[in-house]
């Protein structure tokens, strides 16, 4: 069937709730400036995704998203200046790409350890070995995770998960 069944019964929730990621976005996209940090404003729409889709999965819970992204923007910052204070030494491709995947392997591991999972996170610290710290776009990022969470909280007892 092309069409979700759960669709046809809920069809309001799927389109208010569609329409807060728009808003939320047009919101965050309009104080950063996307062309520069395409990698970093990817990760926060996949968490956009995943509250306004499906707000009732664990990755989903405050802890997982607040923690997921100090975790990913803290070490995705390590990485990205030891990157920058030995790239002149080797081959820089291979060192972006080394320092890249150790910016999600460490994420990966540090939020499984202290149970603050949250995959896009992940993603956000690879975009700072790639894309480098901009600490004004780190700032509006967390502003957002945090707003982002107090929608949630607020509307929690209205959002549905829009699919199983």
């Amino acid at each position: 069937m092309l069409i979700d069944p759960r669709f046809k019964k809920n069809p309001f929730h799927y389109i208010v709730q569609c329409l807060l990621a728009v808003a939320f976005l047009a919101v965050i996209l309009l104080l950063l400036d996307a062309v520069f940090h395409t990698v970093m404003i990817a990760s926060f729409g996949a968490t956009s995704f995943i509250v306004f889709a499906m707000p009732q999965v664990k990755i989903c819970v405050p802890r997982r998203l607040i923690g997921g992204y100090v975790v990913g923007i803290l070490i995705g910052i390590v990485c990205s200046m030891i990157f920058s204070a030995v790239h002149n030494a080797f081959d820089v491709a291979f060192l972006r790409g080394f320092f890249g995947a150790l910016a999600v392997g460490l994420s990966t591991f540090l939020m499984t350890i202290t149970n603050t999972e949250h995959p896009p996170a992940a993603g956000l610290a690879l975009g700072l070995v790639y894309e480098g710290v901009d600490y004004l776009t780190l700032t509006v990022i967390l502003l957002g995770v945090l707003l982002l969470t107090a929608i949630k909280m607020l509307l929690r007892n209205y959002l549905i998960n829009l699919f199983e």
